[in-house]
């Protein structure tokens, strides 16, 4: 149903660009590319919840699976669209960054699960 905001969101984007920074251009094939590369990442995202519901997968299985997949959709997305050069200290700092953004937002969720699950089971014993 929101797939279709990535691209506006895009088009807004580039629009800004245009009128905002000096010789800005983008053809055609540059502008399929980064549509088709984030709806791809969109898909990947949606995907790598699965991880977290495979019972089997202990927590720090899933997690490394969930990260893996999502770092190297990101990573293949940037580079791909030229987001990022393709040299290694730039990808060193983009990987720094993705990895504290991630556990940050993993640990928020994690921690809001734990109270939640307390909240509920606190609830089940009255």
């Amino acid at each position: 149903m929101f797939g279709g905001f990535g691209p506006i969101i895009l088009g807004i984007i580039y629009a800004i660009l245009q009128n905002t920074v000096e010789n800005f251009t983008l053809n055609g094939t540059e502008l399929l590319v980064a549509i088709i590369s984030i709806y791809f990442l969109a898909f990947i995202q949606a995907g790598a919840s699965v991880f977290n519901q495979i019972e089997s997968f202990s927590v720090p299985k899933a997690l490394l699976c969930h990260l893996s997949l999502l770092y190297l959709a990101y990573i293949t997305c940037y580079l791909v669209n030229n987001w990022i050069p393709f040299s290694t200290d730039v990808i060193l700092i983009f990987t720094a960054i993705f990895l504290v953004v991630y556990f940050a937002v993993w640990l928020t969720v994690y921690i809001s699960v734990k109270i939640a699950s307390k909240k509920l089971n606190a609830k089940l014993y009255i």
